[in-house]
């Protein structure tokens, strides 16, 4: 008998590279693109936190800088009362999507043969962002219930019970509008730039490639700005 939960959740598009994990598959590209993006966010942390002093210089300046950002978008979409204990959620979040989106950007990946499919961006797959806005939908239930325990299930009912239908389905979209806006736009900017590096490979592709590379920004920024704003909207008292 096939899990029928497993083929709802095994969602595959274009070809890929399988890895056997006992009676699981997975995507191995995927995997591999992912331990390359983790690498490059720990040595860059390595470097920047080794050697902390309290006036910062070199690459502390700017992983302390980074943090300030992440701290007030945390701080401007949650509230200054609970944004601090979400700040790692969202620099996790917002780090592994924007080194992603980079590499995707800016590393030859298709230059790598591996023996199916092609190495691509780690958000270049449609499992990779499903899972990250479900991890977001997870959070935002975990903020919401913790804060106001079952009384948090009110909001469904306001301001009218008649509601209740809408309100549910808002809950089933938002992890679907996270995850499909940053899929597609990752994979449309690899599949254009690919098609001009084909047709034209020298100068042309160029400014779409930069192009690409504010995108990937943005798409970062937008994924993580939404996330903090839905852990906002749960943990916010209403009146």
């Amino acid at each position: 008998m096939i899990n029928p939960l497993l083929e709802i959740a095994e969602v595959s598009v274009g070809q890929h590279y399988y890895w056997k994990l006992g009676e699981f598959e997975v995507h191995g590209q995927v995997l591999i693109t992912s331990w390359v993006v983790f690498a490059i966010i720990f040595a860059l942390s390595f470097l920047g936190n080794s050697n902390l002093k309290k006036t910062p210089d070199g690459f502390q300046n700017f992983t302390e800088l980074v943090t300030e950002f992440i701290r007030d978008l945390a701080k401007t979409q949650i509230g200054e009362e609970e944004y601090l204990k979400w700040v790692p959620f969202l620099g996790t979040i917002f780090l592994f999507i924007f080194v992603s989106n980079w590499s995707g950007a800016l590393l030859p990946w298709h230059v790598i043969e591996i023996p199916n499919g092609e190495l691509a961006a780690p958000t270049n797959d449609i499992n990779t962002t499903v899972a990250l806005a479900l991890l977001t939908s997870i959070s935002y239930f975990y903020a919401g219930i913790s804060k106001k325990g079952l009384g948090y299930f009110k909001r469904y009912v306001s301001p009218a019970a008649f509601l209740l239908p809408i309100n549910v389905l808002e809950d089933f979209t938002k992890p679907l509008s996270l995850s499909f806006r940053l899929f597609g736009n990752i994979l449309a900017d690899e599949l254009v730039v690919g098609v001009l590096v084909a047709l034209v490979p020298l100068i042309i592709p160029i400014p779409i490639m930069l192009l690409g590379v504010f995108t990937s920004a943005i798409q970062a920024l937008v994924f993580s700005t939404l996330a903090g704003a839905y852990i906002g909207e749960a943990v916010e008292d209403h009146h």
